[in-house]
């Protein structure tokens, strides 16, 4: 027979066994997040790792809060990504309800995604799309607010005049100023002529207030009575197909990247009321022979870019970098890059031209189309094969 002090051991080890075998069964159970790349930049050591897997094809994202990211994929569908709380610990991911019909052609279908800088939860977010429209598939531009899983108060603020039977070039980025407007980018939609042409919205920068209406400040504002004057809302044109727009709240500057044809991917400061070109000056090449776009790469009237790539990276997205993480990437502009595979940096001089850059990431192999900066100033961002990676500071730098 045991005595009391052996049935009191005996118990603990069995205790201290039960434990044992919890924690090796949640930690068996976590799925941890795995290392993809490790690199430096400008002297500042980096790692790649996978937060999540399995989404369509995640074509805007940003942060609602720090451990929650909403995700659109141009099939349709709105996401809501949750951060774990332990950063080795892949997220999770929910689907919201609450969306319009969506029209999902070509390039088109649920697009880009927003929140104005001043956003607190249960305010409004921003969204673009491609509906349908007798005429084949206009930009929107619309908002709503969550609630929980789902969206509510959809409200429409922009049905642009851009409607065209092609699937293409629909753009589309938000971004925001600090001072009440919201900013968005339309292709020209397939037609060439649409970038030099005032009465459609397509191939254009647009410039509205918050809740939809127009500046009185825009540059066509006052001219919106003659047929042949510009519309109210646009703030630039003379644009192929910017699918990169992004704000620099630092020197109050309106940063854009744009896809060329074959070459001529274009970063532009955007300026209001200017005309960037396209398609009667251009970098780029035709697809169908070994002949460029337009009349030459200069004219008179028409902006020039900031830098130009030959060939064409694809541009999927921009942001201005102003997180603390990377100290000496603050101010440069950071972009998605489709066709070559990486992450294009961009470093630019107080005046705003670019001086230097970068590609990141081209062991990854990756078509990289969005990209969100986190509180924590990691870099968040998506691949066209449905993955969510972060870059962050390596542990041991940190």
């Amino acid at each position: 027979m045991l005595s009391t002090k052996n049935v009191a051991h005996l118990k603990m080890r069995i205790i201290l066994c039960g434990l044992l075998c919890s924690i090796q069964w949640l930690c068996c159970s976590l799925v941890v997040a795995e290392v993809l790349l490790e690199g430096q930049s400008a002297g500042m050591s980096f790692r790649v790792e996978k937060v999540a897997q399995g989404l369509g094809v995640p074509w805007g994202m940003t942060f609602l809060k720090p451990s929650e990211i909403i995700i659109t994929e141009r099939s349709g569908k709105l996401k809501l990504l949750r951060l774990a709380s332990k950063s080795q610990t892949l997220a999770t991911v929910t689907t919201l309800s609450g969306l319009p019909s969506i029209k999902v052609v070509g390039q088109g279908g649920l697009l880009d995604v927003a929140v104005p800088p001043d956003f607190v939860p249960g305010d409004w977010i921003y969204f673009t799309y491609s509906k349908s429209h007798t005429d084949g598939a206009v930009t929107t531009l619309a908002r709503a607010k969550r609630d929980g899983l789902q969206l509510k108060q959809w409200t429409e603020l922009l049905v642009t005049r851009s409607a065209t039977d092609t699937g293409y070039h629909f753009g589309s980025r938000i971004t925001f100023d600090d001072n009440g407007h919201v900013f968005f980018t339309v292709g020209d939609r397939g037609v060439r002529p649409n970038g030099q042409d005032l009465t459609t919205h397509a191939g254009s920068v647009l410039r509205l207030n918050r809740d939809g209406s127009v500046p009185t400040d825009n540059p066509f504002a006052n001219n919106s009575k003659s047929s042949s004057a510009g519309l109210p809302e646009i703030w630039s044109y003379g644009h192929r197909n910017p699918q990169g727009l992004a704000y620099d709240y630092l020197n109050k500057r309106l940063w854009m990247i744009e896809h060329g044809p074959r070459g001529g991917d274009e970063i532009n400061l955007i300026r209001p009321g200017l005309n960037y070109g396209w398609p009667v000056i251009s970098y780029g090449k035709e697809y169908w022979g070994p002949f460029h776009v337009g009349e030459s790469t200069h004219k008179a009237g028409m902006e020039q870019p900031v830098k130009y790539y030959v060939p064409s990276i694809a541009p999927g997205s921009l942001i201005v970098y102003s997180g603390r993480a990377f100290p000496q990437w603050k101010g440069d502009l950071f972009a998605g890059a489709l066709k070559l595979t990486h992450i294009n940096r961009v470093t630019l001089d107080k005046q705003g031209q670019a001086i230097a850059e970068e590609r990141l990431l081209k062991g990854l192999d990756e078509r990289v189309r969005a990209i969100a900066e986190s509180p924590e100033g990691w870099l968040y961002f998506s691949t066209d094969s449905g993955l969510i990676l972060r870059l962050r500071p390596d542990k041991n730098t940190h």
